[in-house]
């Protein structure tokens, strides 16, 4: 995420369109695939509020009224005076067009600009739209079907591999089904009010074999827990034994301390006893020891045995989810005018069921960009010395504890010179650096989004959509992929999967003195790093790597644990997401393990930062971190707080001199004008998104104020005062609202919640935001 401190006001207007524009566009599409929900016209109603409030501080007077008059769209939506249908999508998307067009615009703040004739068009017909209220025009409701041509409309066919894949690709428009007769719905149980999906449970098929080996261990595990109770048995003799001999010893101590010793003859018999009852009890322990070594053994391979057997029972073989590839492959060559035939190696293998249902998109996709991008004409094949018909080769195998699935056709190549020509032509790479990158290099842009070596688009390819779909897929399972190609031969996709996601290898780290675990393959690299190793530039922390800067971020402030002094050297864990990389500082390697990944109980909900968990050798329980959740949760930090600096042999607290105010804003404009003016006088600055942010926020970090607007998601700045003043620890925090509100009874409103100031949000531009802050708080050195 940019440091956002050195950009204009227009500048962040444009990164709040970008954002709000794309939450209503994929609320308008929503509803244009008739999918409505109050959910939706919320979202929508939040976006256009947003927009509107940035475009009135910016001074986009035309994105103010058209935002208005979108929002109040939806408010009459949201209150069921009005209906938005599909028909209505063409208008509301030109109006969120016409808002992410303006912050883009060169002439956008020009007073004789076209923006202003624009806006009155879109306000016109926006307008029009809350004016039918329910009535719609008849062009807008689509006509009823009689009942009679549904009974007589053919039932359609079974979608093709070729038309399935191609409906994951987002290529081909695949004409509507017709909906299915009424005698085809899911009848509702009688003791319900009717279907629910989420209340099924989810059945695995088990071959006999598997369930008789499974039944079969279970039977030797009883048996084994049977023979615990004679290795007890003998434990306890041997302790009834050992009293003895210590009241034995007892008593021959009271006689060497009476008032006469006892002589040579009278204490040779009894040492004598005690010494044979200690050689009985080291033979019997001796004994036992072996005993429960031996039993170890067993359960410990029973254990193993067992805990295979389970997987296997988990496993499918590979051919159940490739089944629709040969059609795919033949339907896709006859509709290319090509010749070509798949060819599959290892249909047998095991695949992970959760693993397999996941592959039929990625395979699908690589299948047909083998079919389109890679084979040649037949008579280019046959003038080339190939065979007419081309050969794409799908081979699986296990290898070094993961699945290797190759994909490889004889066609011809990948044009890296081709490559470079579009990535410059794209403005991705200089000329002069494409002509030296090499292959690897080169082929790392096919994975790029929107990236197509085609030039013209078709339903089945051209988009540059699809390669970095696969390879995102593979990363949410902990594999990965990489390609080769040979000019004018072959190309091969590599594919590399965990066999199970059942069992991971896993880094365990010390994270605020608890033990956490990265898998393995989410893990760019480990480094110790010296104090001498870290830089800091404009307050951040980095380090180079292979050249490259990489961003310091200590591990316990994302996971919201309290931060300990750092180790020296310091240990880093480096991780990586859609490009973005970090270095995660932790307290310290504890080592690798193979841990047996445990589902969270659903009733947690859903965790930040973290996957599952598992159990260590000692019984002690270990939480698995989410890798891509933790790049998104650094995200946050860097867009709303700033990041803590490491420590050595202080407290992060102690560390801190100056006034810490909170902002609270759901608009990203706003909330960077304010944390620029309270900056630029000295003050620390953290930024929360909304009332559930800020209120997880003061309960975790020490604040001396609060600023906050009132019109939020999730949670609303009235909301927030009143929990901040219904806190014993809290109550006496101070409080600033700032609002586009201005009306006496909304500052009465927010006074009577126990705010202790109400300003609107043309303070801005004088000095009664900053005088405020500086009467509650006084200047920002403590």
């Amino acid at each position: 995420m940019k440091d956002l401190s050195g950009f204009s006001m227009l500048e962040l207007f444009r990164l709040e369109a970008d954002t709000q524009t794309a939450v209503l566009s994929a609320a308008v599409l929503a509803i244009e695939g008739e999918e409505r929900s109050p959910k939706a016209l919320e979202s929508m109603m939040r976006a256009a509020h947003s927009l509107k409030g940035a475009a009135r501080i910016v001074g986009l007077e035309p994105a103010v009224r058209v935002a208005h008059v979108m929002e109040d769209v939806f408010v009459a939506a949201g209150k069921g005076s009005f209906t938005i249908r599909a028909a209505h999508a063409d208008v509301l998307l030109a109006g969120v067009d016409f808002l992410a067009a303006i912050g883009r615009a060169e002439d956008s703040l020009a007073a004789d600009g076209p923006w202003a004739a624009r806006a009155d068009d879109l306000v016109d017909r926006l307008t029009a739209l809350v004016a039918e209220r329910l009535g719609e025009s008849p062009a807008a409701v689509p006509a009823a079907v009689p009942a009679a041509a549904l009974t007589a409309a053919p039932v359609p066919a079974a979608p093709s591999a070729h038309s399935a894949a191609a409906a994951h690709d987002g290529a081909a428009a695949i004409a509507p089904t017709p909906p299915a007769p009424a005698e085809a719905e899911p009848v509702a149980d009688a003791g319900g009010p009717g279907p629910s999906f989420d209340r099924i449970d989810r059945v695995v098929r088990v071959s006999a074999d598997a369930l008789t080996r499974l039944v079969g261990l279970a039977g030797e595990s009883l048996v084994e827990a049977r023979q615990l109770r004679p290795l007890v048995d003998g434990l306890l003799a041997m302790r009834g034994a050992q009293i003895g001999l210590c009241d034995a010893l007892a008593a021959l101590d009271d006689r060497c301390h009476a008032g006469e010793p006892p002589s040579a003859a009278t204490l040779a018999p009894l040492l004598h006893a005690a010494h044979e009852r200690s050689a009985a009890l080291l033979a019997g322990l001796v004994a036992r020891i072996e005993d429960i070594e031996s039993h170890a053994r067993r359960t410990e391979d029973l254990s193993n045995r067992l805990h295979h057997e389970v997987l296997t029972s988990r496993m499918r073989p590979l051919a159940d989810g490739i089944g629709g590839l040969p059609r795919l492959v033949r339907d896709l060559a006859r509709e290319l005018g090509r010749q070509a035939r798949l060819e599959v190696r290892g249909e047998r293998t095991g695949v992970d069921r959760d693993i397999l249902d996941k592959l039929e998109a990625p395979l699908s996709h690589l299948i047909r960009n083998a079919v389109d991008h890679g084979l040649e004409p037949a008579a280019e094949r046959t003038a080339a010395g190939k065979p007419a018909v081309g050969t794409i080769l799908l081979e699986a195998r296990h290898r070094a504890g993961m699945l290797t699935i190759t994909i490889t056709d004889d066609g011809r190549g990948i044009d890296l010179d081709g490559v470079r020509a579009r990535a410059v032509a794209r403005g991705l790479v200089a000329p002069h650096v494409a002509a030296r990158l090499g292959e690897q290099e080169t082929l790392e842009f096919l994975f790029l989004p929107g990236f197509s070596t085609k030039d013209a688009v078709s339903e089945i390819s051209g988009r540059g959509v699809g390669l970095d779909a696969v390879r995102s897929m593979l990363k949410a399972v902990g594999g990965g992929m990489r390609v080769a190609t040979t000019p004018g031969r072959r190309t091969t996709f590599t594919l590399q999967l965990p066999i199970t996601m059942s069992v991971i290898r896993a880094l365990l780290v010390d994270v605020g003195g608890e033990p956490y675990a990265f898998p393995l393959t989410r893990i760019d690299r480990i480094v110790s790093l010296d104090a001498a190793d870290i830089r800091t530039v404009e307050g951040r922390q980095y380090f180079d790597l292979d050249g490259t800067a990489v961003g310091l971020v200590l591990a316990t402030q994302v996971l919201e644990l309290p931060t300990r002094p750092s180790p020296s050297p310091v240990p880093v864990v480096v991780v990586s997401d859609h490009g973005q990389r970090f270095g995660l500082i932790v307290g310290a390697f504890l080592g690798e393990r193979d841990l047996d990944v445990r589902p969270l109980d659903p009733r947690l909900g859903r965790i930040p930062d973290v996957s599952s968990a598992s159990l260590l050798e000692n019984g002690d329980p270990v939480l698995i971190l989410d890798v891509e959740d933790l790049v998104r949760s650094i995200d946050n930090l860097l867009m709303g707080r700033r990041l803590d600096r490491i420590v050595y042999g202080q407290s992060a607290a102690t560390s801190r001199r100056r006034r810490r105010i909170l902002v609270v804003d759901d608009s990203i404009t706003v909330r960077e004008i304010e944390r620029q003016l309270l900056e630029s006088h000295g003050y620390d600055v953290d930024l929360a998104v909304d009332g559930t942010d800020a209120w997880n926020a003061v309960r975790r970090t020490r604040y001396d104020l609060v600023v906050t607007d009132v019109d939020m998601p999730r949670m609303d700045g009235i909301g927030l005062v009143s929990l901040i003043r219904g806190d014993a620890v809290l109550a006496s925090l101070p409080i600033v609202i700032v609002s586009y509100k201005d009306r006496e009874d909304d500052r009465q409103r927010g006074l009577a919640a126990g705010a202790n100031r109400y300003l609107t949000k043309g303070s801005f531009h004088d000095e009664t935001f900053i005088n405020t802050i500086v009467g509650l708080v006084g200047e920002p050195d403590a």
